[in-house]
């Protein structure tokens, strides 16, 4: 059977020295631009997502949604962020750390509820996180007993089709046994899912799901902005349309034949090497949501095969070539220079 490589995910919570607010308004915009600037250093590195939570928590200010397939690149990750000016004045608040896995659950009427094996972050407004214990006595249920009460569980979300959930697993990594996330458009909507799931079954087996956060999505930039200080957003926005070239691979790294799944801003690619010509996909099989980059492709006719169902996928143009696959798969312009893959913001 195909399995999937799994990711680490970490929720990175950052508090402001209230002291940095009292330097000049040029000396935190170059800090908040060394910052930045940073993080885009581990483009094709690591999924990440920026959230703001001035106004909403007071014992926190930012979040850095972390996805990547090593701890490693984690640790790397905060090294780097923390040791810029302006991560001399920020401090870990809080930290959960996890990994994406299948749920032992099964959801006939929907398969996807059980794939967990990728972060897949949407552009909702807001995130709403906490981590979460469930009860020993859970445990000592059957599996068929917990999966009724998960079936009954799922019935409920299912009401708030607007809310999507993702959940990580930390047995054995963190303190917590789960972190989940929601993500959604309407704060209310989520109230009022939170407070129907507390006459379920399941939610009577729960032992902590505190503290609760609720993240504003908004650009890195935007993020630091909201700190207060001299701005960098407005410098640092792209030009409509222009989109720009980022490096998110070395030309090394991806031998003829291969693939490897890397990075841009939110969103996961597949980048392949056919006969030397470099293509990228979205790595999200449009079909069953399996990881492209996991795929196998014919070099003759240039077309991907998936991994879960064999749908097939032309690599130039993303069309669908066969198999159960009727969505196209989103493409992306790619070219090399000076040993570097760099693919076309769109």
């Amino acid at each position: 059977m195909y399995k999937e490589g799994r990711q680490v995910v970490r929720f990175l919570f950052l508090k402001l020295d209230p002291m940095w607010r009292r330097l000049a308004p040029d000396k935190q915009a170059a800090h908040k631009e060394e910052f930045g600037n940073a993080i885009k250093g581990f483009h094709g590195r690591l999924l990440l997502r920026s959230y703001s939570l001035m106004g909403t928590r007071g014992n926190t200010d930012m979040l850095l949604w972390q996805a990547a397939e090593q701890l490693e690149t984690l640790q790397q990750f905060e090294t780097t962020i923390l040791s810029t000016a302006l991560g001399a004045y920020l401090d870990t608040s809080h930290s959960y750390l996890g990994m994406t896995k299948r749920s032992i659950y099964e959801f006939p009427d929907d398969p996807n509820e059980a794939v967990q094996d990728m972060i897949t972050p949407q552009d909702s407004r807001y995130l709403f996180i906490y981590p979460f214990v469930k009860k020993r006595e859970w445990y000592r249920h059957t599996h068929e007993e917990r999966q009724a009460m998960m079936t009954e569980h799922v019935r409920v979300g299912r009401q708030y089709p607007d809310i999507r959930i993702n959940t990580t697993y930390s047995f054995g990594l963190d303190d917590q046994e789960f972190v989940v996330a929601f993500e959604g458009d309407d704060p209310g909507e989520f109230l009022d899912l939170v407070m129907e799931l507390r006459s379920s079954d399941a939610t009577s087996f729960t032992e902590r799901d505190t503290p609760i956060f609720t993240c504003i999505q908004m650009s890195i930039w935007d993020v630091l902005d909201s700190l207060g200080g001299g701005s960098v957003a407005r410098s640092q926005a792209p030009v409509a349309g222009a989109g720009g070239a980022v490096v998110i691979a070395n030309a090394g790294d991806i031998p003829e034949g291969s693939s490897k799944r890397v990075y841009l801003d939110g969103d996961a690619l597949a980048v392949f090497n056919v006969g030397g010509t470099f293509y990228a996909v979205s790595d999200r099989c449009t079909h069953g949501r399996a990881s492209l980059s996991e795929g196998t492709v014919d070099a003759g006719t240039c077309v991907l095969t998936c991994p879960w169902h064999d749908g097939k996928f032309r690599l130039d143009t993303g069309e669908p070539a066969g198999g159960p696959a009727r969505i196209p798969v989103r493409t992306y312009a790619v070219r090399v220079a000076d040993g570097k893959v760099l693919v076309e913001r769109p």
